[in-house]
């Protein structure tokens, strides 16, 4: 499994990772999604390569902005 790490701003509370949670979690070929509004991380497990760019558009949707780390 290939574990990818994003920093998203914007977030501040409970709801804000369950948008992002849900967004990204909706990626063909990711597996886990652990999203933390405390310290802005992203974390997304994948077995496939999954694009970047389709995981920062995902995040983008739920309302967020995010950088790959």
């Amino acid at each position: 499994m290939t574990t990818s790490e994003f920093q998203v701003t914007g977030m501040t509370c409970g709801h804000c990772e369950m948008s992002v949670r849900e967004e990204v979690g909706e990626v063909p070929g990711v597996d886990t999604v652990e999203v933390s509004h405390r310290n802005g991380k992203l974390l997304v497990g994948s077995v496939v390569e999954v694009d970047d760019a389709v995981i920062l558009a995902a995040v983008r949707e739920a309302g967020y902005a995010a950088v790959r780390v």
